[in-house]
C-alpha cells in the first residue's frame, strides 16, 4: 500500500505568478489519488497555515484546499507551518501507523514545501517517488521548469 502526500495546494497558490501547468498538475494529482485510494492508500494533504495577512492565513478564502482537487472522506489533512511539513505536525506518526511501501510527493512548490518534504521524508526513512508531473512552481524567466529540476537533483520519478 502507497501513501500520496499533496503539499500546498490550495488556493492562495494563485495569487502571484501563474503556475507551470497547473491545470495538469491538478488533474494528474487526481488520477494519482484515484490510483492510490484503490489500492487501498491513504491519500494526505499538506496544508499550509500562513501568518496573519499572507495568502495562506488560516479560515480564510487562501487557506482552503483547491476545489478541484478529489476529496474523500478517508483522506487525511495535515496542517503545516514551515516548509517540511514532519516539523511540529503529526505526519511522521500517521505514515509510521500507516507504514507505506512508497510515498508518492506531489504539490506546490517543486523548488520549496515540495523540496522540503521530499528530503524530510526521505531523512525519515521514507521510500520517496517524486512524481515528476504532479508538482508545479511559479512560472519565472529564468526558473527551470519542474521535471527538470526532479532530474538535476536526482530524484527519482514515475
Amino acid at each position: 500500500m502507497d501513501a500520496l502526500l499533496v503539499v500546498d495546494m490550495q488556493v492562495g497558490l494563485l495569487n502571484g505568478q501563474p503556475k507551470h501547468d497547473l491545470r495538469g498538475v491538478i488533474e494528474r494529482i487526481n488520477r494519482l489519488a484515484a490510483r492510490v485510494r484503490e489500492q487501498s492508500g491513504t491519500v494526505i494533504f499538506l496544508q499550509h497555515c500562513g501568518c496573519k495577512g499572507d495568502d495562506f492565513e488560516p479560515e480564510t478564502p487562501g487557506w482552503a484546499l483547491l476545489p478541484e482537487l478529489d476529496r474523500e472522506p478517508s483522506d487525511v489533512v495535515v496542517q503545516k507551518t514551515l516548509n517540511d511539513p514532519f516539523a511540529g505536525t503529526d505526519l511522521q506518526a500517521r505514515l509510521t501507523e500507516i507504514a507505506p511501501d512508497r510515498v508518492f510527493i506531489t504539490g506546490w512548490a517543486t523548488d520549496f514545501c515540495v523540496d522540503g518534504t521530499v528530503r524530510s521524508a526521505v531523512a525519515n526513512h521514507h521510500n520517496v517517488v517524486v512524481v515528476i508531473d504532479c508538482h508545479t512552481l511559479n512560472d519565472r524567466p529564468t526558473s527551470t521548469p519542474p521535471a527538470s529540476f526532479v532530474t538535476t537533483t536526482g530524484f527519482g520519478a514515475i
